[in-house]
């Protein structure tokens, strides 16, 4: 199908595709050789094309193939198809326990028509570095499968995300599924994130989790942050000062200034570099104290 648009529209012309199997969907894309874009939510992809940001020869929509709107949850992993909603993992219960910093997270994407829409897939190959979701899939060592004419391939969410805007997917390629490794009982965690306003993308956020051994140190700890680097990335410095303490005042005090060192931000006319570097310190040791029973108020 061609669609036409006339002049009140601010779209451009484009065909239209809408395959009920993922290898259809796979062979649309190669044919085009990078002309094609698949669809799935479009909250990204139509306002770009509106903007003539992105001229696709043909979109390809999923809404029709199975299995990729799909919720899995089993002692392993959790698994998202790539159409899955943000609504979807709003309403689904089970991810309270299943995945917690994942739901938590969640509620800080945009307003309620873009969670309706917006996909998990749609979100991962935009790959903004404000986004939530990309930066739980690195803060939770999360893995990324790709399929295309070759077959599938799984890579790492941090050697996927390339920066912004920016992913290793190929233009024949489909994002079919992200896996979250299991959730063990007793880990703490914590997100947060400032906005200028609710909805808007943060202008920089703390993703964190962290295991407690017997002696009550933290170990395993995962400290990720969105918006204030030119991707979703680890601090591992900050990390490196909690593994094997105690959370106290010092403690937590340290992986701040750690953090605050580990981060590049952009200066933009919503905030300076200096600004974003202090909210991710500020943040995190929101995030710590959160988390430690004995810095809680």
């Amino acid at each position: 199908m061609r669609v036409k648009n006339g002049p009140a529209m601010k779209l451009p012309d484009f065909e239209y595709a809408a395959p009920t199997s993922l290898s259809d969907a796979i062979a649309l894309l190669a044919s085009r050789r990078g002309s094609a874009k698949p669809l799935a939510g479009g909250q990204s992809l139509l306002p770009a094309m509106a903007f003539r940001l992105a001229t696709p020869a043909l979109l390809v929509d999923l809404r029709n193939i199975p299995a990729l709107d799909r919720i899995e949850i089993d002692d392993d992993e959790v698994r998202l198809g790539a159409r899955v909603r943000w609504c979807d993992i709003e309403r689904d219960t089970r991810l309270a326990t299943a995945h917690p910093l994942l739901s938590a997270a969640i509620q800080h994407v945009a307003h309620y028509p873009i969670r309706n829409r917006g996909t998990v897939g749609g979100s991962l190959c935009h790959a903004d570095p404000a986004a939530e979701l990309p930066g739980v899939a690195v803060t939770c060592d999360a893995r990324i499968e790709l399929e295309g004419p070759g077959g599938r391939r799984v890579m790492d969410a941090g050697d996927f995300l390339l920066g912004p805007l920016s992913t290793a997917i190929a233009a024949d390629e489909l994002l079919v599924r992200i896996c979250l490794p299991a959730w063990p009982a007793g880990r703490r965690w914590a997100f947060d994130e400032l906005a200028r306003r609710r909805g808007d993308f943060a202008m920089a956020g703390v993703a964190l989790y962290y295991d407690v051994d017997a002696s009550g140190r933290a170990r395993n700890a995962h400290i990720g942050v969105i918006g204030a680097n030119p991707r979703p990335c680890r601090l591992t410095a900050a990390e490196a000062q909690l593994n094997g303490s105690r959370l106290n005042h010092e403690t937590i005090r340290a992986a701040a200034d750690a953090a605050a060192r580990e981060v590049d931000p952009p200066a933009d006319l919503h905030a300076s570099a200096a600004y974003r570097r202090a909210l991710v310190a500020t943040l995190l040791e929101r995030c710590l104290q959160r988390t430690s029973p004995d810095q809680r108020p």
